[in-house]
């Protein structure tokens, strides 16, 4: 096995594990508790990052991927199959968790398999300003924990503590996505369950 392969596979398991734990909570929650949520992802992510870290760089989100690669700090002939293996693991953390939570259609249905959206009476400008700012806070971690030869050797728990930090302030306006992946992970999902309840409620802040 190329080293490329085994990359691929670590950043495919790396977002699926991220993905089913986060989006898990999210569902588990009803999306009603931001600070579980954010603490399931961040932890979640955490641990990604330090036990696959060394075999793929630890990316787990396209927007790393393509930002790593403008710096020059990851092949531009290895962002596109990075791209797939993570959305890959995003979907099939999708498909598992309508699975997991089977018995329970209204939590799906209420929060989408944990897909972020706007909140009630928040605008998609507002939105795409949130979501830019809350991803510049995310790759800022990854270089300075993580990218620099100066960084400190907390790498995973930066980045998890930033993803948590984001989410705590994001979670109600746009979801905190920072991630094209995690959203596609639950929105490509076939007959996904349709809500009556809108994403503007605070009992549902994630969704």
């Amino acid at each position: 096995m190329t080293g490329h392969t085994r990359a691929l596979l670590a950043e495919g398991a790396g977002t699926f594990m991220f993905f089913f734990i986060g989006a898990g909570a999210i569902v588990a929650t009803n999306g009603e508790d931001l600070v579980a949520v954010a603490l399931a992802h961040g932890l979640a992510l955490a641990v990604v990052v330090s036990s696959f870290g060394a075999l793929s760089g630890g990316h787990f989100n396209p927007a790393v991927t393509f930002g790593l690669a403008v710096a020059g700090k990851h092949p531009w002939t290895r962002v596109l199959t990075y791209w797939v293996a993570q959305i890959l693991g995003a979907l099939v953390a999708g498909f598992a968790l309508r699975y997991a939570f089977e018995f329970d259609p209204t939590a799906l249905a209420r929060t989408h398999i944990g897909t972020p959206g706007l909140g009630g009476g928040v605008t998609v400008l507002t939105g795409l300003v949130v979501e830019a700012l809350l991803t510049v806070f995310l790759l800022w971690a990854v270089f300075g924990t993580a990218v620099s030869p100066l960084a400190p050797r907390i790498a995973g728990f930066g980045i998890g503590l930033t993803v948590a930090a984001d989410i705590l302030v994001g979670g109600s306006i746009t979801g905190a996505s920072m991630n094209p992946a995690r959203w596609l992970g639950g929105s490509a999902q076939p007959s996904r369950p349709t809500s009556t309840t809108t994403g503007s409620s605070t009992s549902s802040v994630l969704s």
